[in-house]
């Protein structure tokens, strides 16, 4: 459950295996009960699919169960309102809340962060900026309960964005893949009929991320020039969900490589930064006492000899025209690649033209 709820409000890849064979939606969101029927006949929900319905006066009670296709969640509350509570039962709490609120509000559970209007989307690109620039990353955004939302437009890799993974049903009817996104129908729509909508929407001339699932509150082509103007906000997403990780394990303050930090000034003084066009090459952190590699594919964090954190920046941040062995000791950058090779990364060339983590 947890995964599907995180997977539908972030449209962050990697969360769900794949989509449900069938066609249908892997997870759906709806605002009225009543809604099942017609969701399930139109083919949104099938087997495969967990559909989040509130608990009504004439049956749920906040539990899970099937109805002869997809899993049923009841709950309590709300996904979409700002400042809302959404709970399963007694076992399940999240929040969400704005972007703009979120500094001054404390962290009790759970918390999804949307962004619901130009200033918050501003406020989003001023804290990603500074983490560029000087490597400060906005506490409450690194906090290990914090998720922000519709990453999918704000910059993120490859995404599991789309109708075939994820929905939202208003009270009205209207269909999208997100509270705040375009409409792509109604109630009544086919499978097929919201992918085409959704596939049209995203092949507008100079689309830059999703341009669906933030429609209804920010100006698209201003979204995307902001995006295209920061090519590496998917590093910086990364950066985030690393961070995440290691203050979950008790450890605060890591340095990102490529964010207002390098081991190696060398690296600095060619021009490296974290602007790169891919975002899914490792992420190199550290503190005084450990450093760690984050795999952005899978978002797991390793720990790896700080001793070797050198050698290792030098692979990841070195593009074709620049030899590591410039810049570390040729045994040190072997033992580097094995330690790497260890934990499932294996470089090649042409994967570590222009990483600048």
């Amino acid at each position: 459950m947890k995964r599907h709820l995180m997977s539908w409000g972030t449209g962050k890849a990697g969360l769900l295996p794949t989509p449900p064979a069938d066609g249908t939606t892997a997870t759906l969101v709806l605002e009225r009960a009543d809604h099942l029927t017609a969701a399930v006949a139109s083919g949104l929900a099938g087997p495969e699919s967990v559909v989040f319905v509130p608990t009504s006066a004439d049956g749920g009670d906040g539990g899970v169960y099937t109805v002869g296709g997809p899993t049923v969640v009841h709950y309590e509350g709300s996904l979409s309102d700002a400042g809302g509570e959404f709970s399963v039962g007694s076992s399940f709490f999240l929040q969400s809340q704005t972007y703009g609120v979120s500094p001054y509000m404390s962290v009790v559970g759970p918390t999804l962060v949307r962004i619901a209007d130009e200033t918050d989307f501003q406020y989003y690109l001023d804290d990603a900026d500074q983490a560029r620039e000087a490597g400060v990353f906005s506490d409450f955004l690194t906090h290990p309960v914090i998720q922000l939302a519709d990453v999918c437009a704000l910059g993120s890799g490859p995404s599991a964005d789309g109708p075939q993974w994820r929905l939202h049903i208003a009270a009205s009817g209207t269909v999208s893949t997100s509270p705040h996104g375009r409409p792509l129908g109604t109630l009544g729509a086919s499978p097929e009929q919201l992918q085409h909508a959704w596939t049209q929407l995203r092949t507008d001339p100079g689309e830059h991320g999703c341009p669906v699932c933030l429609g209804s509150v920010l100006d698209q082509p201003a979204r995307a020039d902001a995006l295209a103007a920061r090519p590496w906000l998917g590093r910086y997403l990364a950066a985030l969900d690393s961070i995440r990780d290691l203050r979950a394990r008790g450890l605060s303050e890591p340095r990102v490589s490529g964010f207002g930090a390098r081991l190696l000034p060398e690296l600095a003084e060619l021009g490296l930064a974290a602007d790169v066009p891919s975002a899914a090459a490792p992420l190199l952190l550290w503190t005084d006492q450990a450093a760690f590699v984050h795999t952005v594919d899978r978002s797991r964090t390793f720990q790896l000899d700080l001793a070797l954190a050198p050698a290792v920046e030098a692979l990841l941040g070195c593009g074709s025209a620049e030899d590591p062995e410039r810049f570390a000791d040729r045994g040190l950058l072997e033992r580097a690649r094995a330690s790497l090779r260890a934990v499932g990364v294996e470089l090649h060339r042409a994967e570590s033209v222009g990483a600048g983590v």
